[in-house]
């Protein structure tokens, strides 16, 4: 397979782009390389890898075949020219943000975001130096007044984590694109390229945790990075090698790839399904209110249907009475496990206050759009009629 045919379907890549089995002893899905470091043909050779003057493999913290093979597909899915794998979807923004910024830099930022990336800002490259901005970035003026001089980063999430709220990506890509020392990275995890794809828009990086739905399956923590070229290349060779080492092993690139394999037909069944849970919810004279990109009544609905091919399997609601009843509604939860994370097959429930955005304090959380009682549900690939049997009875429950 042309690893540079970026005309055949999005599924079709994602099985096949990169690999031809006969050049691999025939061996259907492409095998594990299971070394830590790699044999030189010649001394000079070895020192071009060192240099960088030479793409060969020298050292699996730096790349790995195994590793190459999921990064050409990620940068073919992403519409992106490279890609870097991590071990996480920290590590993967950690080293974007260690190696594009600089004491004395400014990173304007959502004033929505997952509670690590927001530890990360705040309490890691905050205390070196770099000038952490939060603004709602739903307001393009507010944006667009708040760049200035030393700004070199625009980051978010759309949709954001754990509020849904969504950022017009082509709009802040025709702010960024006025000042030529900013780079727009945008998290895109909870849509995937299936859904979405920020680089189209004009975005310079994009990160993703694949840990989540690029998995799909729970079994591996994995980060993904895809930009240009030069971009990825200067991330690789300082964020990855240098300053994180947040190397993802041979296994679980494999098992990436594997989860990569079905992307699309999983993301068409948890987009179906959370359809129809968040349409229930709405309807249910014990709930204040849902967020959901696919309801009519999201307030970005329009740029939700411009933007995304489909809604997403993610869903923020609250009940009337707050965090008493969504503690007790998630306590009643049979089906839907009590955990965080997300786009695994089996449907989750977390509490994001008490969990994943813990490192807001109170204030900090109503500052940034993230209520006390929200409860935000992974919608999985079981069942609809069993899924919406298990919150019917969640919030019998609740009453």
């Amino acid at each position: 397979m042309n690893n540079k045919n970026n005309d055949l379907g999005f599924s079709t890549r994602a099985i096949h782009h990169g690999y031809n089995p006969l050049d691999n002893n025939g061996a259907l899905i492409p095998p594990i390389y299971l070394t830590s470091t790699f044999a030189f043909t010649t001394a000079e050779y070895g020192a071009g890898c060192f240099a960088g003057e030479e793409r060969g493999h020298f050292y699996t913290r730096i790349s790995n075949p195994t590793l190459a093979l999921l990064e050409s597909r990620m940068a073919t899915l992403e519409n992106g020219e490279a890609a870097v794998a991590f071990s996480s979807g920290m590590g993967a923004i950690a080293a974007t943000f260690w190696t594009l910024l600089r004491p004395g830099d400014e990173i304007i930022v959502n004033r929505t975001l997952y509670g690590c990336t927001f530890a990360l800002l705040h309490h890691g490259i905050g205390e070196f130096g770099v000038k952490v901005r939060h603004v709602d970035m739903s307001n393009l003026a507010e944006l667009r007044d708040a760049i200035g001089p030393a700004t070199r980063m625009i980051y978010f999430e759309s949709p954001a984590n754990p509020n849904m709220q969504l950022v017009d990506i082509t709009a802040v890509a025709e702010i960024a694109g006025e000042h030529r020392d900013v780079t727009l990275v945008v998290d895109n995890t909870y849509c995937t390229p299936y859904l979405q794809r920020p680089l189209d828009m004009g975005a310079d990086v994009v990160v993703h945790s694949a840990t989540k739905y690029l998995s799909g399956h729970g079994d591996i923590t994995a980060g993904i990075v895809v930009a240009s070229q030069v971009l990825a290349d200067r991330i690789r060779l300082q964020g990855l090698k240098d300053l994180t080492g947040a190397v993802m092993s041979p296994q679980d690139a494999f098992l990436l790839m594997r989860g990569l394999k079905t992307l699309s037909l999983r993301m068409e069944r948890h987009c179906s399904n959370a359809q129809v849970v968040a349409q229930y919810l709405q309807d249910h004279p014990a709930v204040e209110w849902v967020t959901y990109p696919g309801l009519p009544s999201f307030p970005q609905y329009e740029l939700a249907s411009r933007q995304m091919k489909l809604p997403g399997g993610m869903i923020a609601f609250e009940l009337k009475g707050g965090l008493v009843t969504g503690k007790r509604f998630m306590n009643a939860l049979e089906l839907f496990s009590r955990a965080v994370s997300l786009g695994d097959a089996e449907s989750l429930a977390q509490h994001p206050a008490s969990m994943t955005h813990s490192t807001y304090t109170p204030e900090e959380r109503a500052r940034h759009g993230i209520s006390e009682g929200l409860v935000r549900l992974s919608v999985g690939l079981e069942d609809i009629a069993d899924l919406l049997a298990d919150v019917t009875q969640a919030l019998d429950a609740c009453a």
